[in-house]
């Protein structure tokens, strides 16, 4: 029988790669996509080709290339992503372009290619990658989490209009997970040494690297979507984190915003955000 064809965007590094390689190893035949590749680097089992989903030409050139190969996905998996901490206050308009050019608008622009060949074979799965900061916002992760929340609202309409056409959409939000690439989680150039934000910033973002570093294993997350293509539905959401995460996500739902806002703040700032009361 012929194996089911998954393409995939992002699939050099982080949960993109593992993604990619826990298709290929579970029977999947995998074109993978992202900017290295096409310069030494592949990822292991899949069928790599050069894909930078923020230039319609690399875009198209992808395309045909695995269709040639493959022919029409049975599946497109959206992993391309990057992160710029920052305050808010601090992200300058290319900043903030670059974040939702890559996460977001690379995501539906991938998708409207695809599409066609879905409806033309009358079935298809999309898997947009999202995150727990779809749902929720934390210090310093403001450009991200923007576009984490577009691809939430995108997918929900997308799922109810492809949905006569044969075709399924499910929402990946992972917590944090063992995989980062420092490549993609740059800091803002507007956080310089006189940011009014800097002491909060740092203990903000210290806090954040230590939680993705001690986060759940890449691996498992790769395995679960590969277990969720394999069904005959896919489900909505797909949320992969640990227990903690998924109780930030609930408290966000139910507590008042003022009462969440104090939780998370004295998670991420709270030595910072002390100091700061003081001198006031």
């Amino acid at each position: 029988m012929r194996q089911a064809v998954v393409w995939i965007t992002g699939a050099s590094s982080g949960l993109g790669l593992h993604t990619a390689q826990a298709l290929a190893e579970s029977g999947f035949t995998v074109v993978a996509g992202a900017r290295s590749f096409g310069k030494g680097k592949a990822a292991a089992g899949c069928q790599c080709l050069p894909l930078d989903v923020t230039d319609p030409a690399s875009m198209d050139a992808f395309v045909q290339k695995a269709l040639a190969l493959t022919g029409a996905p049975d599946a497109l998996v959206n992993c391309a992503g990057m992160l710029i901490l920052g305050a808010c206050e601090s992200y300058s308009l290319e900043e903030l372009r670059q974040v939702m050019d890559t996460n977001f608008f690379g995501q539906a622009a991938m998708i409207s290619r695809v599409l066609p060949l879905m409806r033309k074979q009358g079935r298809g799965k999309i898997v947009n990658f999202s995150s727990i900061n779809g749902l929720l916002g934390i210090p310093f992760e403001g450009a991200y989490t923007a576009s984490k929340h577009a691809i939430e609202g995108y997918s929900e309409c997308l799922a109810l209009e492809a949905k006569p056409h044969g075709i399924q959409v499910m929402l990946v939000e992972p917590g944090d997970h063992r995989s980062g690439s420092r490549a993609y989680r740059r800091h803002s150039q507007g956080m310089s040494g006189h940011s009014p934000y800097k002491a909060a910033f740092e203990e903000g973002t210290a806090i954040i690297a230590r939680d993705e570093a001690g986060g759940s294993d890449p691996d498992a997350l790769g395995k679960r979507i590969a277990k969720a293509l394999k069904k005959k539905r896919l489900p909505r959401r797909l949320r992969v984190a640990k227990l903690d995460q998924h109780l930030a996500v609930v408290l966000h739902d139910l507590l008042p915003a003022r009462w969440f806002d104090h939780v998370i703040g004295n998670y991420y700032c709270k030595h910072a955000n002390l100091e700061s009361r003081k001198q006031k």
